[in-house]
Parts: C-alpha cells; structure tokens; sequence
C-alpha cells in the first residue's frame, strides 16, 4: 500500500508528459520557394531544348528575376523537344546569339492572358521580342470554342494544354515552335523592272537633228575641206603673183 501513491504518481506524470507532446504545435510547412521556369519545365518533362534555349540565352533568368521582384505578369508558350524536331536540320545551329535570344523572347508575352483571355486579346500580341509590326514579329491569336491558334506569319500553332499557371504565370504547351517573320520570313521579291524601262523605244536612242550627239559623216566632211581648200589655193597663188610682179 506504501507504493501505491508512488505509482499514481508516476502514471499521472507519464499522462501529463504525453498529453503536452501530443498537443505540441505541428511544424508550419516550409514557404514555397521562388517562381522558376525552368524548375517548372523540367517537372513537366519534354521540354528539353527549349530549357536549353532559356538556359543559353539566359532568357530563363531574366523571366525568374521578372516573376520574383514585381507584379508583372507573364504568358509563355513552350514548344515541346517534338516540336524542335520537325525543324530544318540544322536550323537552329544557323541562327546568330542575338537571333536565338529573339526566338526565345518571341515566345513570352509581357502579360498575363489566361485561357479565356485569349478570346478578347487585341492582334497583333506583343511579345518580348519587340516590335510587333508586320514583318518584324508579328504575333497573332484566333480561338475557336476553347481551342487557342496562334499564327506567326510564318507558321500556326495550337495551345495543346496548360502546363501551369499561377494568376502571374501562364505556361501553355504549343504544337510548334513559333517562328518569327524577321527571321525565318522569306525576303521580299526584288520589284520587276517595267515595260517601258525594260524595253525602249527605237526613237529614244535615236540622236536629235542638229544636237551635239548626232554622228557625223566623216567622208562627207573630208569632201567638203579638201573642196575648199581647191577654190582657195589658186585665189591666194593669184594673189601673190600680182604683187610679186
């Protein structure tokens, strides 16, 4: 009976201890980490080129650092590594720094458009590649129902799927890689030259009467001074013998 308090004791401490730890706050979840592109692309997987493009062209950090240091917007359209495939061998290895640079940024728009967005956009979309004039990149959008088309001018992509979006960053999955006109545009035709300058008039080239191109006649010219000189030598021999006598 001397033990028994002792016990309660111990059970009514070994109680209290559990109860405090099972009540014990859980641990908050770590705060999700920065927006990332490229971290984005790999967990969807099949986008290997174009992440080597973000990568290369260092367009990746430039959209991370835009994402993460303001409240802009912004809309990217990803060509799967199928995609690049399609392309002309070697098309990609032709295309200077500064155009590989202008391919990538032709594929993000400096807004946020989501899905039905799409259906109220004003043509031609800006993109991060500048000037949107035509033949320079133009960027245009049709939809049909839920289905996004999206012209170049060069070639037309689908929007196959949402990869991600975040009320700040849409990823949408394209059928194509997006080509720009200025370059991958074929170069305007030289204009033909006209009827009238190509062929000419005979009376065009025909010299004027009396102008100083007018070819003259070097026999007749001859005939006339050596005639000349005929009628004037013997005046002159005249002349001199009267005097001479």
């Amino acid at each position: 009976m001397d033990h028994f308090p002792v016990s309660m004791l111990l059970l009514v401490l070994l109680f209290c201890c559990t109860k405090t730890i099972a009540q014990a706050p859980a641990q908050a979840p770590a705060p999700a980490g920065p927006t990332n592109i490229t971290k984005i692309l790999e967990k969807a997987g099949q986008f290997t080129m174009f992440i080597r493009l973000l990568s290369i062209t260092q367009v990746g950090d430039q959209i991370n650092t835009q994402l993460n240091n303001s409240n802009q917007g912004l809309t990217v359209f990803v060509p799967t590594d199928n995609s690049f495939s399609s392309l002309k061998s070697g098309v990609l290895n032709s295309l200077s720094d500064q155009q590989k640079v202008a391919l990538v940024q032709f594929h993000v728009l400096p807004t946020f458009l989501s899905m039905s967005q799409f259906q109220t956009a004003s043509n031609p979309l800006r993109t991060q590649a500048g000037n949107n004039d035509n033949g320079q990149f133009p960027l245009n959008v049709t939809t049909s129902g839920n289905q996004v088309n999206v012209s170049t001018g060069v070639d037309d992509a689908t929007v196959a799927n949402t990869i991600y979006t975040d009320n700040q960053l849409a990823v949408y999955q394209v059928d194509k890689v997006l080509l720009p006109l200025s370059i991958f545009g074929s170069p305007a035709p030289v204009p033909a030259p006209s009827a009238l300058a190509k062929k000419k008039s005979p009376a065009a080239d025909a010299p004027v009467s009396g102008s100083d191109d007018a070819p003259a006649d070097a026999s007749g010219t001859i005939g006339l001074d050596m005639h000349g000189m005929l009628m004037v030598v013997p005046l002159v021999a005249g002349v001199i013998a009267t005097r001479w006598w």
